[in-house]
């Protein structure tokens, strides 16, 4: 579960002003760190259908919104992927 300060610092690190939440970059950092932690969870339970089925989802969303982000600014989605460490 991702933490109310944790989210916060990626809203101050990624967002223009510290309550911009709904910005691309924001909203990718918020799905990656989830991901992270279902990541985290599902190596300890292999057998949880529906963490895997939720974690799927997010990994979806996020591809989606870092479709649109290369769509709309192709250098915000490269500095994205390269903080981040998404991609080689």
């Amino acid at each position: 579960m991702i933490t109310k300060q944790r989210k916060a610092t990626l809203v101050e690190k990624f967002g223009d002003t510290p309550k911009d939440s709904g910005k691309s970059e924001v909203q990718i950092a918020i799905l990656s760190e989830r991901i992270a932690d279902l990541t985290k969870h599902l190596e300890k339970h292999p057998k949880d259908f529906h963490t895997r089925r939720g974690m799927i989802m997010l990994v979806s969303k996020r591809r989606k919104l870092l479709n649109y982000l290369m769509s709309r600014n192709i250098n915000a989605y490269r500095q994205i992927l390269k903080d981040l460490s998404l991609r080689k």
